[in-house]
């Protein structure tokens, strides 16, 4: 009988920031658990030992070069998913990069020639994915382990000039994922078993095994100044009615025009255990769940700015509806000992981490 249930992840980031050690970690701890767990290489990596120059100034050459790779990453993809398939065992496939990685090295017109002539697009590449997770360079916040020892093809040196194009590559990559429902930035920490971690908390949480509760760090502010190099989207959360000790939500998140819908069920296994699942729903199915909403609560509408600041990563929602005048900022994966490094355009007005006053499922409630 095929192995239908293959959940297929994408483990990404900027320069030097732990891939290599990361998915060493992700087979032994999965394999552990009674997967059998795929790795797909970095196919850029292959090229370049091959002989692909990525800097090459001969834009046939380069053309050729990413079409190919795009070409190579598909096959791999879809000859190591029929692989699974055929396993008896629960199977995981782990992307060394995904293919939107690839848009990230080239404008965007050129993105859609090489899709169009592969008979791809964007969403559809998006959506080969149940998870992307994106860990942060080192050269943002954690520039003392910054190094190009460990690969002989790194082109970003570590020195200033390299550490800066390291920055600007790592939001390119996070721009070229965004939309993915299931994208989570894994920040830079000042114990590295500590991001490995946070991998393989969010690959658990995607094969749906129970994990324990954490508050992320949450905070009322004011905006002081303009967020650089964020990535703007609108918010529309609706909470659906469940069963007692599970929160049901749906949400539609959409970003230049372009949205995406997503079905979020979270149950309470104990005090200190819960279960997460989530999934993609099309446009008919998002409409007809929209039947199935809260009477007791609105919904909420809300403005979210997502950013990276010296290595760690922020999501700063602006209330619209049923509230205003509230802006929250919320931290991800920043552990309870770790100093937070707010950015000098926030200005701090109250620490609500646990405060469920400010859960949006309390404040969709009706009044």
């Amino acid at each position: 009988m095929p192995n239908n249930n293959i959940k297929r992840i994408v483990l990404t980031g900027g320069p030097c920031a732990g891939k290599t050690t990361a998915l060493v970690r992700v087979i032994e701890q999965f394999s552990n658990l009674g997967y059998k767990v795929f790795t797909i290489p970095e196919v850029p990596t292959m090229f370049t030992q091959a002989g692909m120059n990525y800097l090459t100034t001969n834009k046939d050459f380069f053309f050729e070069g990413e079409k190919a790779t795009l070409e190579i990453q598909l096959a791999l993809e879809d000859k190591f998913q029929r692989m699974a398939e055929a396993c008896t065992e629960p199977c995981v496939i782990i992307c060394d990069r995904g293919t939107l990685d690839i848009s990230a090295y080239m404008t965007p017109e050129m993105w859609d020639t090489i899709t169009a002539s592969v008979g791809v697009d964007t969403a559809s590449l998006r959506s080969r994915y149940d998870a992307v997770l994106h860990l942060v360079s080192a050269a943002d916040g954690a520039e003392q382990f910054y190094t190009t020892s460990n690969n002989a093809q790194r082109l970003e040196k570590a020195d200033e000039a390299g550490l800066k194009i390291a920055r600007e590559l790592d939001k390119k990559v996070i721009k070229a994922w965004s939309g993915h429902p299931h994208l989570r930035v894994i920040n830079n920490n000042e114990d590295f078993d500590r991001k490995l971690n946070r991998v393989l908390k969010e690959i658990s949480n995607v094969l749906g095994l129970p994990q324990p509760i954490e508050e992320e760090r949450k905070y009322i502010v004011e905006l002081t100044g303009d967020v650089p190099d964020c990535i703007e989207s609108d918010i529309t959360q609706t909470y659906l009615v469940a069963d007692p000790d599970c929160e049901v939500r749906l949400r539609r998140r959409g970003w230049n025009g372009k949205y995406v819908n997503v079905h979020l069920t979270k149950k309470k296994l104990s005090d200190k255990e819960e279960l997460v699942t989530e999934r993609q729903v099309n446009n008919n199915l998002y409409r007809s769940l929209l039947q199935q909403a809260d009477p007791y609560r609105s919904t909420i509408k809300k403005l979210r700015k997502s950013f990276i600041w010296k290595g760690q990563f922020f999501e700063l929602d602006t209330y619209l509806e049923p509230i205003s005048n509230l802006m929250i900022l919320e931290t991800k994966g920043i552990a309870r000992h770790e100093d937070v490094k707010f950015p000098p355009f926030i200005r701090v007005v109250e620490d609500i981490t646990g405060n469920k006053k400010y859960y949006n499922y309390t404040l969709a409630l009706r009044n």
